[in-house]
């Protein structure tokens, strides 16, 4: 496996259901994890959300050896795919259990 020498982590390509609410809000909303890494999170919405907001991720993995979690962390770049699809990456900022 070839390893950006750019990046801090190596990044880890999945594809989980996951759940984010931006952290003023109590409204969830469902997303697809697109890649992890030990600094950063990018998954795919329906819906944009402005670089620099602070967001509650939760991804519970549908295997049993690796355990769910819930993280907190910073919108840094969003990129439109197509319609009412998204990129969005995240710079991980706390990481709950």
């Amino acid at each position: 496996m070839k390893h950006d020498e750019k990046r801090a982590y190596l990044r880890i390509s999945i594809d989980s259901e996951m759940h984010y609410r931006l952290v003023d809000s109590t409204e969830f909303y469902s997303a697809r994890c697109s890649s992890l890494s030990g600094s950063g999170i990018s998954f795919i919405a329906a819906q944009s959300i402005d670089e620099g907001k602070a967001i509650e991720i939760n991804i519970t993995p549908q295997n049993t050896i690796t355990p769910a979690f819930t993280a907190f962390v910073e919108v840094v770049r969003v990129t439109k795919l197509a319609a009412d699809e998204y990129e969005i990456a995240t710079t991980i900022k706390t990481i709950k259990g």
